[in-house]
């Protein structure tokens, strides 16, 4: 039975914050309200609910979530009353305890296990919204909301479990419970406070058979290889959030390639929060706690023959019929192996682009922020990755401003910047996320002195930049045609994601670029919305595989034309 009003199918607006994994789950939601019979609309102040889908990554992440959360009541209560709003991902795993309290005009917060039954979630919500539409509410104040989740995670009392050293390979790590407030049954005198439906510990992993409603072109596609992480970075809060690394079968995610592909699909970016750990969860009577180099190489080296990792996967999907790209994102430096690198460089439908975020370079700050890679070792891992796979990009993301930073510590990481040559780079100024190890450090920097480093980071790598699109100059690439581009849209560009970074500042394009419309295009070395872009002038198909001829660059971007 279809849910339904009294007259048509209940209809419900979305709106997905934060990276690239996120965006699966939102499309994992999308696909279950459809087929539940849920009509989905872009126009808010038609829907019945609007979910919206939030990003916790770091502080700048979490205030845009606030902010879209109390505009989404405003306009509800300013032109529906009885319009259902329910907040889902990673804010309300974050904070499933608090937030009913802080933001009590919310109808239903919901956490990573429940995507997949939406449906219900959303129905339980508009009932209870009809009773409470009635009554006049308090709205919340997105200051008083920011400061409470701060002070919250500053004084939480972390578990024992977390607490120890062995986070990671501890099995209360992996439990979870579920809270949930307000029961099936109670719906039928709807509470005051909003429906919660929160598992402590996410356990979900999507499947083959998971609905699914693609929100990005056709022609470009996110595979969720695995979700959560084991590492015991002491910035990040995503293994709280999201809980332990664990894989999707091999076999589950060929089919999903095989669909994506038969669907017109000719980029396929494989996605995890660690997707060089792949298959080693599902090895029998495994430890998580293998994060080092050495464990995880002497981990690798005793699977069994026919074991899954991240290599058979590719040579997999590279054996896979058709024309497409499989671009390789979210690695981690302490898990490659040569076997991975040989396996890429035998794959040619595997881009010659490496997405390995390293953070940063200095031994000091490498030990502080619990990286379990040395400075040596990322060195030799880079000359071993640029040999074994010829044209490699190397995309990498750092962290400037880290509690402990000295001049010493940053002059260092910016000589790498300029002796390394990145082919792609994003930097973070430091956020002091509380409930991380590193938020509770002594040492801790100005905002000022964070901006500072930075930007002379960005300046560093400005020149490398510059210097890696002029290399491309006279050269024929392969390209993936996005769409079309006009003069206004070129001047506007900019490209930012809160786990990437910002990768360039917005640029005024020369007078050559800005006076002609152009087709917008991504070579290998450009992932979707994260990286440089080459603009054609020509006319070619959208959605599919071109050859051009670079004449041009600006200073993150190509410009080239039909040979």
């Amino acid at each position: 039975m279809k849910p339904t009003t009294s007259s048509r199918p209940l209809r419900v607006g979305m709106i997905s914050l934060g990276c690239a994994k996120n965006l699966v789950d939102a499309e994992i939601m999308l696909g279950s309200l459809l087929k539940s019979g849920v009509e989905i609309t872009n126009d808010a102040a038609a829907a019945d609910a609007v979910i919206v889908n939030t990003c916790s990554f770091i502080d700048s992440a979490q205030e845009e979530s606030v902010d879209t959360i109390l505009e989404s009541v405003e306009l509800r209560d300013a032109n529906q009353r009885g319009q259902a709003v329910i907040v889902s991902g990673c804010l309300s795993q974050r904070f499933r305890e608090e937030l009913p309290q802080l933001m009590p005009e919310v109808d239903a917060f919901m956490g990573i296990d429940q995507v997949a039954h939406v449906g219900d979630i959303v129905g339980k919500a508009i009932a209870a919204r009809s009773a409470r539409s009635q009554k006049p509410e308090a709205r919340s104040q997105k200051k008083k909301v920011t400061a409470r989740l701060n002070e919250l995670e500053k004084n939480r009392d972390l578990s024992a479990h977390e607490k120890e050293e062995s986070l990671r390979g501890t099995d209360k790590f992996g439990k979870t419970r579920r809270v949930v407030s307000a029961k099936p049954s109670s719906i039928l005198h709807p509470p005051s406070s909003p429906l919660l439906d929160v598992t402590a510990r996410p356990v979900f992993i999507p499947d083959f058979e998971t609905p699914r409603f693609r929100l990005t072109p056709r022609h470009f596609a996110y595979l969720k290889i695995a979700e959560g992480c084991n590492h015991p970075c002491s910035f990040c809060i995503i293994p709280r959030m999201r809980g332990s690394h664990r894989s999707r079968t091999q076999a589950d995610i060929v089919a999903e390639a095989k669909a994506l592909i038969a669907d017109g699909v000719k980029e396929i970016n494989l996605i995890s929060q660690d997707s060089t750990y792949y298959g080693l969860d599902l090895r029998p009577n495994h430890s998580r706690a293998i994060s080092s180099p050495e464990k995880f190489s002497a981990a690798a080296k005793s699977l069994a023959t026919d074991a899954t990792t991240i290599c058979t996967l590719l040579r997999e999907l590279n054996s896979l019929k058709g024309d497409f790209w499989i671009r390789l994102l979210y690695t981690h430096p302490a898990h490659w192996t040569d076997e991975l690198i040989a396996t890429i460089a035998a794959c040619q439908k595997v881009a010659r682009y490496v997405d390995i975020p390293l953070q940063h370079i200095h031994e000091n700050m490498l030990e502080r922020m619990r990286r379990e890679t040395s400075q040596q070792y990322i060195v030799d891992l880079i000359a071993r990755i640029r040999a074994g796979i010829p044209g490699i990009a190397l995309r990498t993301t750092f962290i400037v401003g880290f509690p402990g930073e000295t001049e010493a510590s940053f002059n260092t990481l910016l000589d790498f910047i300029r002796d390394t040559k990145f082919e792609r780079l994003g930097v973070f100024a430091y956020s002091q996320e509380d409930g991380t190890r590193a938020g509770a450090m002594s040492g801790q920097i100005s905002d000022k002195v964070k901006q500072k480093r930075r930007e002379l980071a960005m300046a560093a790598q400005h020149q490398v930049a510059v210097a890696v699109s002029e290399s491309f100059v006279g050269r024929e690439l392969k390209v993936l045609i996005e769409g079309t581009a006009n003069a206004k849209q070129l001047q506007q560009a900019n490209v930012s994601s809160w786990e990437h970074g910002l990768m360039r500042e917005s640029e005024a394009l020369n007078s050559q670029l800005s006076t002609k419309n152009y087709l917008v295009a991504r070579g290998e070395a450009d992932a979707p919305d994260i990286d440089g872009r080459v603009y054609v002038r020509g006319k070619l198909p959208v959605g599919e595989f071109a050859r051009v001829k670079v004449v041009g660059h600006t200073d993150y971007d190509l410009i080239a034309t039909v040979p």
